[in-house]
C-alpha cells in the first residue's frame, strides 16, 4: 500500500546524504576520478552557511547482501576480495572488469562505492513519506550486474529505484543529464513499464549506446545531443521532452542524475553547457512528484563540478547564489589542485570567485530540433495512466 505523504517534494526541507570517505579516496593519480568532488560540495555549502547539521545525513556503507538486488553475488564477492587483496587474477579481470585502467584497484574500491550505494538505499527509505534528498556521491550509472563499467563499480541509481519501490513508490521517473548514456540503468529497467528512463547525453560519446531509436519494451527516451550543445538547446529538450514526458507518466518518485561532465570545461565530453542548464533542470523537476532524489554522477574538472553540485543544493533549497563568493568559500576553491596532464593551466579566475557560469546561449541546430520533434511524436507514453 502506498503511504500517505506528510508534504510534497516542493515543500519539504531537503536533506543531503554524503560522507567523508570521498575526501580521502580516489582512483589513482592519473585516473579522471582523481579529483575532489563531494568533499568540495561539503566544504562550499558549509562555508556559505547552507548546510545546517539537521539537514546532513552521514551515509551508511551498504553490506554485500544489500547489493544483490541488482548485482550478482559472485561479482560482489569478487569486488570485496579485490579490495582486500589489492589485486585480481586474470580470470576475475576478464569476467568482472576489475583491475582495468577504467576500473582500477585502489584502497577503497569496495568501501567507497558501497558508501554511495548505502546513500542510495537509505534515500529510498527516507523518502517513504515524501521529500527531497540530495546525494552528490551517487550517480554511478554504468555499472552492470556482473561487472564494473565506466568508472562505476556499483549501480546506485538502480539500487535507489529499487529502494524507492520497496518504500511505496510504484512508478519512478529517472532522468539522466550526464554527458554519457545511462547504459547500466537501462540494463536494469528498459523492459519495465513502471519506470520512465530519460537520458540526455552526447552523441557518439562512450559507451556509444542510447541512440534515439532505442526505445526498449518499457518507457525509455534517449536524446543524444551534438557536440557543442548549448544552454538554449538544453532548455528546448527540458521543455519539449523532459517535462511533458514526466507530467504524462505521473510518477510517485523522480530521480535525477545530475552529472557535471556536460559543461564546457569538462575534459571528458565536448558538450558546451553552463551550470545554469543543470540548475534549470533541477528546479523544473522539483515538485513533479512527492519524492525527489538528486544524484551527482560524472564530472572531472574539480572547479566546475564542485561549483555545479554546490549550486544544485542551493537550487533545491531556493538559496540566492551570490555574484561573488565570500572569502571562506573562495578559499575552498582556491585550495583545489588538479594533478595530472590537464594540470592547472586551465584554471580561470571565475572558478574561484563565483558559483554561476555565464550563460552559454546559442542557436538551436536543425539536428536538435528534428530529434525533439521525433521524440514528441512518440508522446504520450504508452503506459502513462497510473
Amino acid at each position: 500500500m502506498t503511504p500517505s505523504f506528510h508534504a510534497p517534494a516542493a515543500q519539504a526541507t531537503p536533506r543531503m546524504i554524503a560522507s567523508e570517505i570521498y575526501r580521502h579516496s580516489h582512483y589513482g593519480d592519473w585516473h579522471p576520478l582523481r579529483v575532489p568532488r563531494v568533499s568540495t560540495v561539503l566544504d562550499l555549502t558549509r562555508a556559505l552557511g547552507w548546510l545546517p547539521a539537521d539537514c546532513y545525513v552521514n551515509s551508511p556503507r551498504a553490506k554485500p547482501a544489500a547489493l544483490v538486488g541488482f548485482h550478482t553475488a559472485e561479482y560482489i564477492a569478487a569486488l570485496v576480495a579485490a579490495e582486500q587483496a589489492q589485486a585480481v587474477t586474470d580470470e576475475i579481470r576478464a569476467r568482472h572488469a576489475l583491475g582495468t585502467p577504467s576500473n582500477p584497484i585502489f584502497a577503497e574500491m569496495f568501501r567507497r562505492p558501497a558508501t554511495s550505494a548505502g546513500a542510495a538505499l537509505l534515500a529510498g527509505e527516507l523518502l517513504a513519506q515524501g521529500g527531497v534528498i540530495y546525494a552528490p556521491g551517487c550517480g554511478t550509472h554504468h555499472a552492470m550486474p556482473d561487472r564494473a563499467n565506466g568508472f562505476c563499480y556499483l549501480n546506485d541509481p538502480v539500487l535507489a529505484i529499487q529502494s524507492l519501490r520497496r518504500n511505496g513508490a510504484r512508478r519512478v521517473a529517472y532522468i539522466d543529464i550526464d554527458a554519457h548514456h545511462a547504459d547500466g540503468v537501462a540494463a536494469g529497467f528498459d523492459s519495465d513499464p513502471d519506470t520512465l528512463l530519460i537520458s540526455i547525453h552526447e552523441q557518439d560519446r562512450w559507451p556509444r549506446t542510447g541512440h534515439i531509436g532505442e526505445v526498449g519494451v518499457g518507457n525509455m527516451i534517449n536524446m543524444p545531443m551534438p557536440r557543442g550543445c548549448n544552454d538554449d538547446e538544453m532548455a528546448l529538450v527540458r521543455e519539449a521532452v523532459i517535462l511533458p514526458a514526466i507530467a504524462q507518466f505521473a510518477p510517485d518518485a523522480v530521480v535525477l542524475q545530475c552529472g557535471a561532465d556536460a559543461v564546457l570545461e569538462d575534459p571528458q565530453s565536448r558538450m558546451a553547457l553552463s551550470n545554469n542548464a543543470h540548475w534549470a533542470v533541477v528546479a523544473a523537476l522539483r515538485g513533479m512528484s512527492p519524492r525527489y532524489l538528486v544524484m551527482g554522477g560524472g564530472g572531472y574538472n574539480p572547479w566546475s563540478v564542485g561549483r555545479l553540485w554546490t549550486g544544485v543544493w542551493a537550487t533545491l533549497n531556493r538559496k540566492d547564489i551570490p555574484d561573488v563568493l565570500p572569502t571562506e568559500a573562495q578559499d575552498v576553491l582556491r585550495d583545489l589542485h588538479w594533478k595530472g596532464p590537464m594540470g592547472e593551466k586551465f584554471a580561470k579566475a571565475h572558478w574561484v570567485t563565483t558559483l554561476r557560469d555565464a550563460p552559454r546561449n546559442g542557436p538551436i541546430s536543425a539536428e536538435v530540433s528534428e530529434r525533439v520533434a521525433q521524440i514528441a511524436a512518440r508522446l504520450p507514453l504508452a503506459s502513462s495512466a497510473p
